[in-house]
Order: C-alpha cells, then sequence, then structure tokens
C-alpha cells in the first residue's frame, strides 16, 4: 500500500522559491534578510553592494568586512557580484534549537570610514528532521484489573524542526484493546496517552504488541515510529500519587557540584511490591542526564556537574515515579538557573593605527575595538574607560563599539610613545573588569632645532700655535630623532680683515671641533669673532647659531726695540753732553724702548750693564733715565762709554742693548778734538780675532771636559787605597801637594783655567787676555805637607825648586773670603738691587769677574782707567764704599765650584814666594811680569 504522506512533496518548489526570497529594512541602522537553512556554501542572501550604496567594485577599495565575535563565520561577501552569500551550510537546529526566529547578527566594517553596519539574517527552518523516538521500543506494564478508559503513559517524540515543520499528531497502530489519546502541555508538546478500551486477561493475552506512529505537517510529512509492548501485570488498584504536580527550584550557577537542589516526593497505599516506589526521568535528553543524577529510591535531584547560565538558563524535565505493580505518576520539575558575575568582560580590537603623526589633529581616530560580557542584566552591563592624563577620550559607536580618538596635539619630544589602558568593568556585585593595552607610538616630523648649551661661548689660544691644533668643541642637541636629530656644524662665512675666517678656523661637521688652519700672531689678530651654525638633516632642515670668541693669548716673543737713542745709520756713534757741574741726580739722558708684546712680557726695566766708569752713572729701573750718581770730578775721563740693557718680564725673558756715549764738559767744543776718536773701528782684523776667540774658548773648554772625566777616573781608581794612602802617605810623593784640595781627609786635584775677552769702545784695538793657569790648594793632613808652584817662568824654575825644600805651606789668606751669601753662583746667588753687593744673575756676574780681573790687571801696571781709588779697583762706586779689594776674591787665582762646600784660597802672593798680605788686596808691581 502507497504511504499517501508521499504526496505532500508537490508543494516543494513553491516553498523553496518562498523562503530564498530576500528583503532588507534601512530601520535603525539595520539590514535584514531572510534565508532558508541548509543551503549549498555561496548561496545568495542579499546584495549588500547595492544596500551600503555601493558598486562591487569598491568593496575591496574600501576595505569593507564583515565583522563578527566569538563564533564560526556563517557568511561571506563575493567582491566580484557585491552580494552575500552563504560560507557553509547552516543547520537551522543547531543553531537556534527550538526558537520560534532564528537571527544571526553581525555588523558590515567600512575601514576607510570605519564605520559599522548593522546585518541581521533569519534563517527560515525546512522540514529537514523525522520526529524521534527516544526508545525504538518501549515496554508499557498494565494491571489485568484496570479499568476502561485507563490511561497508560506513551514515550512522546520530539521533533527539531519548528512550526508546521515540528511534530502534529501521532497514530497508533489498529487494536481492539487499545485507543490513542493525545494531551498538549504548557510548552506545546503532543503527549500521546494509551486508552484502555476493553477490559484485560492476562491468561489470554499478557503482551500485547503495538506500533506508534509520530507525524509532522512538513510537505513532505516525515514519520518516526516506536514499538510499544504492553505487559499485563497482575492486579494493582492503586496508582503513585506526587504531593505536587509541578516542582520549581532557583538555583546559582555557581552551585558547587553534587549539591541537592530538590526532593520529589510520591505516596501509593498499596502494600509490599505494589507500594514500593522508584523514581527515574522521564523521556530525559543527554543534557538532561549529564548535568543531573536522580536518586531512585530517595527521589533527590542533584548535580553532578557545574551549572553555566550562559549555556543554559533553564531545565525542564519530568521525573516518573512507579510501583512495585506497574502504577506510575508523573511530575513536571522545572530548574531555573540564576546568572552570577562569573565572566569579566572582553575587549576585542577591531582595528588599530599602531603609529600616529606627532602633528595629527584633535580627533583622529587611533583604534576601534568591541567590548562584550557573557553576563545578564547589571553583570552584563560594561563601561569602558581610560587614564584621563592622556590625550586620549573614547567615543562609543555602533551596539558594543568603541572609538580611541586623540583630544589633543601630540609632542613626541615630551612622550614618544603611549602605553593606553583600556579597563573594560561590568556593573556585577562584585564588579570584574578586563584590561587591554594599546600601544602607539608618535612619528617624529623635524619641529625642533638644535640647541646649544650656552648662548655664547669663549676660548683662548696662544700665539705661535701649530697649525691644526683643536681649538675647541661645540656640541648642539637635537631633541627630533632619525635623520631630524642627525646635527652637521658649520662656520659662518664672514671676513676679518679683507681674509675669510675659514681661513683661519675650520670645524668639523660631525663633531663640532674647531681647528686652527694658521700659526696666530697676537701682533696682528687679538681676537676673532666666529658664529658656528649647527643644522639637522630634517626636510625642512632647522638650524641655530652660537657665537664662539675665540681670544689669541700673547707670548714673550717680541724683543724690546729702543726707540730713543736711535740706532745710527751712518756708522757714528750719539754723544750725550754732560757738565762737569752736574749735580748728583742729574738727568743726562733717557733711553726710550718698547715692546710689541702685551701684559707682563711688555713690563720693561732698565739697567746698566757695562760702564767705563762703575759707580758714576744710574739708569732708572722702569723709567730709563739716565743721571748721575755722584758728582763730576776732574779725574773722571771725558768720554764715558755705557750699555744699558732694556729687558722685559715675560718667560723667558727677552732683552735688547744700547751704547751710549757721555761726554763730560762744560760745552761742546771741549770735547771736539776727542769725538774722532769715538768711531768705531773697521779694521777687517777684527772680526778675524774674534773667530780665533771662539775657537780658544772652545779648545780650553774641551781641554777641561777631557780634565774633568780623567779626574773622575782617577778618583774611582783609587777609592779602594784611600784609607792606605792617608796612613803612609807613599801615594802622595809624587805629586807636589799643591795640586790637591782637601776636605774632611778627602784629596781630589784640582786646577783652574779662566779667560777674559775685553771689547771696548774706546780702543782702536781689542785684547785678550789668558792668564796662566792659577793653582789654589788648602791641603788638610795628619802629616806636614809642603806646597810647590807647578807652572812658573822658566827663569825662575831652579830658584823655585830651592825654595820648595825649605818653605812650608802658607796658611789660607781668610780676610776676603766670602760668606755663604755672598759667593757667586748656584750655592750663593741672592737677590740683589742697584746699590747692592753683588750681582743677582749669572750674566752680571760674569761681567764682574771680566771687569775685576781687567782692572787688576791695568791696576798692576798702574795705568788703570777705571777710577776708583787705590785699593778698590774704581768698584766702590757701583758696589757701595764697603765693596772693595779685600771683599773680592782675585778670579785669576781662584774659582768656586758650584755644588762644592770647598773654599779655595789666594795663592797670588805665592808667585812672589811671599805670604798674602792681611786684607788690603794691593798687588806688587811683579804682575807686569806674569802680564807677559
Amino acid at each position: 500500500m502507497a504511504d499517501p504522506l508521499r504526496g505532500w512533496g508537490c508543494s516543494e518548489p513553491f516553498l523553496l522559491f518562498m523562503l530564498l526570497g530576500t528583503l532588507w529594512e534601512a530601520g535603525a541602522g539595520h539590514i535584514r534578510y531572510s534565508v532558508p537553512e541548509e543551503l549549498d556554501k555561496g548561496s545568495f542572501v542579499g546584495n549588500i553592494a547595492k544596500d551600503l550604496g555601493l558598486e562591487p567594485r569598491e568593496l575591496a577599495e574600501r576595505g569593507v568586512r564583515i565583522v563578527s565575535r566569538g563564533r564560526t563565520q556563517l557568511f561571506a561577501l563575493n567582491p566580484r557580484s557585491g552580494s552575500l552569500v552563504t560560507a557553509d551550510r547552516i543547520d537551522r537546529e543547531e543553531l537556534c534549537a527550538q526558537s520560534a526566529r532564528c537571527l544571526v547578527s553581525f555588523n558590515i566594517l567600512v575601514e576607510n570610514k570605519m564605520k559599522m553596519y548593522g546585518v541581521e539574517v533569519e534563517i527560515t527552518d525546512i522540514n529537514d528532521n523525522f520526529p524521534r523516538f527516544r526508545d525504538e521500543e518501549v515496554k508499557v506494564k498494565v494491571n489485568e484489573n484496570a479499568a476502561v478508559g485507563t490511561p497508560l503513559v506513551l514515550p512522546f517524540a520530539r521533533d527539531a524542526d519548528v512550526g508546521v515543520n515540528s511534530l502534529q499528531r501521532y497514530q497508533l497502530s489498529s487494536n481492539i484493546h487499545f485507543s490513542l489519546d493525545e494531551k498538549s502541555g504548557r510548552d506545546g508538546q503532543r503527549y500521546p496517552e494509551l486508552v484502555l478500551e476493553q477490559p484485560l486477561d492476562r491468561e489470554k493475552v499478557a503482551v500485547h504488541d503495538l506500533l506508534l506512529t509520530a507525524l509532522d505537517g512538513g510537505d513532505p510529512i516525515l514519520s518516526g515510529t516506536t514499538h510499544i509492548h504492553v505487559m499485563v501485570l497482575d492486579a494493582n488498584d492503586n496508582a503513585p500519587l506526587f504531593t505536587q504536580s509541578e516542582y520549581r527550584v532557583s538555583v546559582p550557577e555557581n552551585i558547587a557540584v553534587g549539591t541537592r537542589l530538590l526532593t520529589l516526593t510520591a505516596t501509593d497505599p498499596d502494600e509490599g511490591i505494589n507500594g514500593k516506589l522508584t523514581y527515574s526521568f522521564r523521556n530525559e535528553e543527554d543534557k538532561i542526564s549529564e548535568t543531573f543524577q536522580l536518586d531512585s529510591n530517595l527521589g533527590e535531584i542533584s548535580t553532578v556537574q557545574p551549572l553555566d547560565y550562559e549555556e543554559s538558563r533553564f531545565y525542564d524535565m519530568e521525573v516518573v515515579a512507579q510501583d512495585g505493580g506497574a502504577l506510575l505518576a508523573s511530575a513536571k520539575v522545572l530548574i531555573t538557573v540564576q546568572d552570577v558575575n562569573d565572566n569579566a568582560p572582553e575587549v576585542l580590537l577591531t582595528s588599530l593605527s599602531s603609529t600616529v603623526s606627532e602633528d595629527c589633529l584633535p580627533g583622529t581616530i587611533i583604534a576601534l575595538f568591541s567590548v562584550h560580557d557573557g553576563d545578564s542584566g547589571e553583570n552584563g552591563e560594561i563601561v569602558c574607560s581610560i587614564p584621563r592624563n592622556l590625550p586620549f577620550k573614547l567615543e562609543k559607536s555602533v551596539d558594543n563599539y568603541y572609538h580611541l580618538l586623540t583630544t589633543r596635539a601630540l609632542d613626541r619630544e615630551e612622550i614618544s610613545d603611549y602605553n593606553i589602558t583600556v579597563t573594560a568593568t561590568d556593573c556585577g556585585n562584585p564588579p570584574l573588569s578586563t584590561e587591554n593595552h594599546i600601544f602607539l607610538k608618535v612619528a617624529d616630523i623635524n619641529d625642533n632645532p638644535p640647541i646649544f648649551p650656552h648662548t655664547s661661548y669663549y676660548t683662548y689660544i696662544p700665539e705661535n700655535n701649530p697649525r691644526g691644533i683643536s681649538i675647541f668643541s661645540v656640541n648642539a642637541h637635537d631633541p627630533d630623532s632619525g635623520n631630524n636629530a642627525q646635527v652637521t656644524y658649520a662656520l659662518a662665512e664672514d671676513k676679518f680683515q679683507g681674509t675669510p675666517l675659514s681661513s683661519y678656523v675650520s670645524i668639523n661637521s660631525d663633531t663640532g671641533a674647531l681647528y686652527a688652519l694658521r700659526s696666530f700672531d697676537y701682533e696682528q689678530v687679538r681676537e676673532l669673532q666666529l658664529w658656528v651654525t649647527a643644522s639637522d638633516n630634517g626636510d625642512p632642515p632647522l638650524s641655530s647659531n652660537v657665537s664662539l670668541s675665540l681670544f689669541i693669548l700673547d707670548q714673550n716673543d717680541n724683543a724690546p726695540e729702543i726707540l730713543y737713542p736711535a740706532l745710527p745709520v751712518d756708522g757714528s756713534t750719539g754723544v750725550e753732553l754732560a757738565p762737569r757741574s752736574a749735580e748728583p741726580g742729574y738727568l743726562v739722558t733717557k733711553v726710550v724702548a718698547v715692546d710689541r708684546d702685551s701684559g707682563q712680557n711688555a713690563w720693561l726695566s732698565y739697567r746698566l750693564l757695562k760702564a767705563s766708569e762703575p759707580g758714576l752713572f744710574t739708569v732708572g729701573l722702569h723709567t730709563g733715565e739716565l743721571r748721575t750718581a755722584r758728582a763730576l770730578l776732574d779725574r773722571d775721563a771725558v768720554k764715558q762709554s755705557l750699555v744699558v740693557v732694556v729687558q722685559d718680564h715675560g718667560q723667558p725673558p727677552l732683552s735688547a742693548t744700547v751704547t751710549l756715549t757721555v761726554a763730560v764738559a762744560d760745552s761742546i767744543p771741549d770735547v771736539l778734538a776727542d769725538l774722532g776718536s769715538l768711531k768705531p773701528s773697521t779694521d777687517p782684523d777684527d772680526s778675524g780675532l774674534t773667530l780665533y776667540l771662539v775657537v780658544a774658548v772652545a779648545s780650553v773648554s774641551c781641554v777641561f771636559l777631557a780634565f774633568v772625566i780623567a779626574l773622575l777616573t782617577l778618583r774611582l781608581r783609587r777609592w779602594y787605597t784611600s784609607r792606605a794612602l792617608q796612613a803612609s802617605g807613599i801615594g802622595l810623593a809624587g805629586l807636589p801637594a799643591s795640586h790637591f784640595v782637601g776636605m774632611d781627609g778627602v784629596r781630589a786635584f784640582l786646577q783652574t783655567y779662566s779667560q777674559e775677552v775685553s771689547l771696548t769702545a774706546d780702543s782702536r784695538g781689542s785684547h785678550v787676555i789668558f792668564p796662566q793657569p792659577n793653582y789654589a790648594d788648602t791641603l788638610i793632613s795628619q802629616e806636614s805637607c809642603e806646597k810647590s808652584e807647578p807652572l812658573l817662568i822658566p827663569e825662575k824654575i831652579n830658584a823655585k825648586e830651592r825654595e820648595l825644600e825649605v818653605l812650608q805651606q802658607a796658611p789660607p789668606n781668610t780676610d776676603w773670603r766670602f760668606s755663604q751669601a755672598q759667593r757667586p753662583g748656584t750655592s750663593g746667588s741672592q737677590n740683589g738691587d742697584e746699590t747692592g753687593t753683588w750681582p743677582n744673575n749669572q750674566f752680571d756676574t760674569e761681567m764682574l769677574q771680566a771687569m775685576i780681573l781687567a782692572s787688576a790687571s791695568e791696576a798692576a801696571d798702574g795705568s788703570s782707567t777705571l777710577g776708583g781709588g787705590a785699593g778698590t779697583m774704581g768698584l766702590s762706586a757701583r758696589y757701595g764704599p764697603q765693596f772693595t779689594l779685600q771683599h773680592v776674591p782675585d778670579y785669576r787665582q781662584n774659582v768656586y765650584i758650584p755644588g762644592s762646600n770647598a773654599t779655595l784660597t789666594n795663592a797670588a802672593g805665592k808667585r812672589d814666594g811671599k805670604a798674602p798680605a792681611g786684607g788690603n788686596g794691593n798687588k806688587k808691581k811683579s804682575g807686569k811680569k806674569e802680564k807677559k
């Protein structure tokens, strides 16, 4: 027999056509479509490009995309047609279960505008599910004494479809004992019941097999069947009875697993096995059996796994109480799950600009994000916030979307990047929150010029500096970054004295170090004013300037220049006139000099270096004025030659000399006769004599150096035998005692040489004096020592040899010995003045030695022209009346060795075989023979 249900399929094309129709509405900014379930992948849903007012090609250009939260993408965009299509097959029953309407909501994002459009798609049902019974076979027990009309509970079927496609009715196979009755529950579910139509007789039929069919209203009609086995039991005339027909309980979702939710109670007045009740779920779903547990004896319902309000908000179940006689009763149980704040809000970042320029305008959109909370009610209400001290704000967009915008201009040099914390907090108790960090980097623009630490600089450099020396270094800082912070240095173009500054100073463009390109001369350039420019590499470049003052420090590189008296150009010598009636302090003339240096290097002092009549004239230390020191006497020579030295105070000091000729006369005619002698000699032999003099001095110096080396060698050789020689005296037998000088028992060989070169302006010829080698001895010995003079003139050699046998060593003349402060050289040097006792520098010391030697020689011949009283050699006029020859040693006979504490005695009298006279320092006329 053909199934009449198959004929319902004739309306299927028409139904499919109706389900594929689409519509959309613009109300409240939402786009709505409708589509049937179970369409193939890529099926057309709606023309989204048209509904958005765009061309299909603009979908990709404007970055149009679907944004949905936390679910599988059910739809996709076709960029070529601009339509919304299905991304996969859609099962309405899996998506919305038994809901009357099945709506899928998502958003369309236009990227370039950052604008959201809400889209709702209704999934319509098709008859794609059969009514299903939980069990293919069901056993039903009935007492044989059951009255006609007794209902028997049958298992009901479930259909996942909704509406007309859902379960509509039941059919029971033909049977004379039973009929089928249907009841509808509050939830709209149809429950079949088996009604006893005729009394049962177990002895005739113990089991009745029936076929129960469930039919839906779809086209075509689908059905499901189950086999019912009715088992007839012995009589049990009382059925169980629940105390309530429906049980309700509400529990929080965070209740502990295993907690007892409620206890069901049913009673049966029968006794024995017919009164013992067992409890069980009736037609429970898998979700019920996996979540709850029913104690079959006690009727207690408890949880076996945690409840989740977000997964299921209530549970509807039916509990059956059955006695031993197969009578049963049922009760409805409704468990409602209460929401607790157990879900923290979620922040989903949709679009982000990770870098923003520091010159962006206020209101620039930085990010777009959405928030969601799985809880409901106040627990699901979300408040978003960011820290208040940031230049950003949040602005709510469509649904739960927010924009992050700038509120003011950004400055990268102040803050180069931001870590923005977006906090989403729900309104539950206690509230839960979620933090999401958005990292934003501020891109640099060239808005800061290089900055110097100081507004101006100055530095110093001594003159005569080497070329290429580093002078100074400047450094500028640019707060920008990258190329905008790379600083290069340059000198501003300018000229100094008509010459570009770049020829004086150069700068390293990378380091800012300045170098001198030439050696500076303080007398030409005292100060350079430079401008250093620091520029960055931005676009456009920014720069700043700073002034640099370069000061040249003076060095003592210029000797004093004599302005007066001017140097002669015709070979003549200027003459100054001093009347014989001049009183002491009479101004004869004034030496005028200048120094091109500055400061202490140009501070000049004047002093008299040499005079033909010492003590007659004085020179002002700072004024250069030449004045008479005493009254002029008749014995004073008419012509006075003076050498004045002008010296600065630099380090080392430089000096210049000028020769003055002073004519002592009351009038010019008195000296005209003698002026011819003032002309300088032009004899060519004078230059040759000077050359010989230099050679002679060099030769003597070499001999003296060789002698010192030999003396050191001799002392080292005899060091080991010194004690034995002192005890026996054998070591001294071969040498005259006068060749040694002794200090604390140590003997040393001593021989001195002295020479003098004398060039005078009032004599036409110069003379050189080479005195004979002189020996000074002070020999301290345990034994008596004899002294002999090794170098004598040939005529007296024999006589001296005879005198040596009988003469004993003469005691030293202590009348003229110097104290430690009066000794010349390093051990006796001290500061003096123009009226002091001893010169205060080496130059004056050597000049004094030369003058003393020349004066002593001329005094011995009786032809001294230096003036002064007898026995004074003319020294009292310069060094004071107390300074006589008794204070001055004869430099032809004595020498002081610097660094030694030995004092050499005067041996002048020994040449004549006489002891020295006590204190007047006069010499015998035998000096004439020595001069030969």
